[in-house]
């Protein structure tokens, strides 16, 4: 299945939620055709310009993407800018990749399995601590995201998104299959941010 990616500076994980503030025609474009078809579109977190990429597809892209739908419109300015804000469906690989005329790129989308549910261990409770902390945030509440703080695959996808990392670490967060390397990654990354 082929599919339009967005390209943006912010990672989104499954069930996680972003606002967007669209305002190019090709994305405005893009959005329409994702909500007259139901079909979603990918975002892809851009590699860092100061980094090593991960493997990338064409120079360009991480892998790795996610599946998003639009769960809520904005107001509109008259300036032209749409607010949205979209869910985290599935993680998908990208692959065959191609830039139509009006420089939307579109990829070959396969959706990954996805992970069993890990609940969170209670030798790494102070991750619970920290997204509790994080999701106080007015920015993160206005999401009003369900989260399971049981579910260590919810911890370690929230935490991915809203910790101050670097794109490069992370997707290598994202890109884990196990819930316990990420969580055990995230508690690491916690305590040199700390020390």
């Amino acid at each position: 299945m082929k599919l339009p990616l967005l390209p943006l500076n912010a990672i989104i994980c499954p069930r996680g939620r972003i606002p967007l503030q669209i305002f190019e025609t090709h994305y405005l474009d893009m959005i329409a055709e994702s909500m007259k078809h139901g079909s979603g579109f990918v975002v892809v977190l851009m590699p860092d310009d100061s980094e090593q990429a991960m493997p990338v597809v064409d120079s360009q892209f991480y892998k790795v993407g996610t599946l998003v739908s639009i769960v809520d419109f904005g107001k509109t300015p008259s300036t032209g800018v749409l607010n949205v804000t979209v869910e985290g469906m599935a993680q998908v690989k990208l692959s065959e990749l191609e830039r139509h005329e009006n420089g939307v790129w579109f990829a070959e989308v396969t959706q990954t399995k996805e992970e069993e549910y890990v609940e969170l261990p209670e030798v790494l409770d102070e991750l619970r601590v920290v997204l509790q902390a994080l999701v106080k945030h007015p920015f993160v509440r206005d999401l009003n995201m369900e989260i399971d703080f049981q579910d260590g695959r919810h911890i370690g996808w929230r935490l991915t998104e809203l910790l101050p990392l670097g794109n490069r670490q992370k997707q290598q967060l994202y890109e884990m299959h196990d819930t316990m390397r990420r969580l055990e990654n995230i508690s690491k990354q916690i305590s040199d941010m700390v020390t």
